[in-house]
């Protein structure tokens, strides 16, 4: 059991990093305003650097804490409802479903562009139904689920790939819209994130008692006369609109979902009540810091910040791979 005030000195320290996170993200860049100066632009007296930096700067450092924030909230709520540690979004193909159809909606239906995360949320929908189908066979083995996940997300990968070289590649322009490049994004795209974010990251607070519900076997929970089907679909319909939402406006991002829990879990506990609040911190400052990282490390240039996860997040999928074929050994 977890103490409350480890749970306290958690919660804490992350906010505090974040807050300090912020301040050097708005400072990383060629304008450099110190955090008095911030202050005063943005509530005392209008400051031309602070208006530059508010209107370049900070839509993406907002979409990519809120976006982090939902994609790891959504790993949360996969891992709880399929009992597999190893669940993530972008492992299991939710992501590259939810961005192949906001590719398709975007290139073919522009004017249908404030939808476009709609339209994402029933293709990872669609893609989570997909793994589910393909991956029951007298119930869900943790191992077949995500070599099914694996297997979806290669193939809506090879779709929106076949797409663009189907079109002569002319619409390469929106599949870059749709590809984890937050480089150009501005207030109105972190506006559309915030009209669905906000609302799945709400209903994730929702369902925490059931999320830990779902620890237990599904007999238990039956005879506490809770329906485990219907639970497991709701949340798993949530879990999908985070991410999806999140896709269509920063792209495919994997091992975000799977990482943040997994450490969140380590300092926490696994009490979802804590957990989930937590994690949306956590995820949050992660992806702004991998974000960060890839302005920084080149600059002048750029490395995408879903590089940078997926450096960091491969080795530790393996990890977590090894880890968990021993204990189940």
């Amino acid at each position: 059991m977890i103490k409350k005030s480890r749970i306290f000195t958690a919660y804490l320290v992350t906010a505090i990093l974040l807050l300090i996170l912020f301040v050097i993200a708005v400072n990383t860049g060629s304008l450099k305003i110190t955090p008095v100066q911030l202050f005063k632009g943005l509530f005392v007296a209008y400051d031309k650097d602070v208006a530059t930096v508010y209107d370049l700067r900070f839509p993406r450092i907002f979409i990519s804490m809120l976006g982090g924030a939902a994609m790891a909230v959504s790993g949360v709520l996969l891992q709880a409802v399929m009992k597999n540690p190893l669940a993530d979004p972008g492992i299991i193909g939710i992501s590259s479903g939810a961005s192949f159809m906001a590719v398709i909606v975007t290139a073919l239906f522009p004017l249908l562009y404030n939808f476009t995360p709609l339209f994402a949320c029933i293709g990872g929908c669609g893609a989570c139904a997909l793994v589910y189908l393909l991956s029951w066979k007298s119930g869900l083995s943790p191992l077949r689920l995500i070599l099914v996940g694996v297997a979806v997300n290669t193939m809506f990968t090879g779709l929106m790939n076949a797409f663009n070289s189907g079109t002569g590649s002319n619409y390469s322009g929106v599949a870059s819209i749709v590809s984890a490049n937050i480089t150009q994004k501005t207030w109105s795209d972190f506006k559309l994130l915030v009209c669905y974010a906000v609302v799945g990251l709400i209903l994730s607070l929702c369902v925490t008692k059931y999320c830990n519900l779902l620890s237990l076997e599904d007999k238990t929970v039956r005879s506490l006369g809770v329906n485990v089907t219907t639970i497991r679909l709701i949340i798993s319909f949530i879990a999908c609109l985070l991410a999806s939402i999140s896709t269509a406006v920063i792209g495919p991002v994997s091992f975000l979902g799977l990482i943040v829990p997994h450490i969140a879990r380590l300092l926490i506990g696994s009490n979802h009540a804590a957990l989930m609040p937590y994690t949306m911190i956590l995820g949050a400052f992660t992806f702004l810091l991998a974000d960060t990282v890839g302005r920084t490390i080149c600059y002048p240039y750029e490395i995408n910040a879903t590089v940078i996860m997926a450096v960091v997040g491969g080795p530790f999928f393996i990890f977590l791979l090894r880890r968990s074929d021993k204990h189940n050994g």
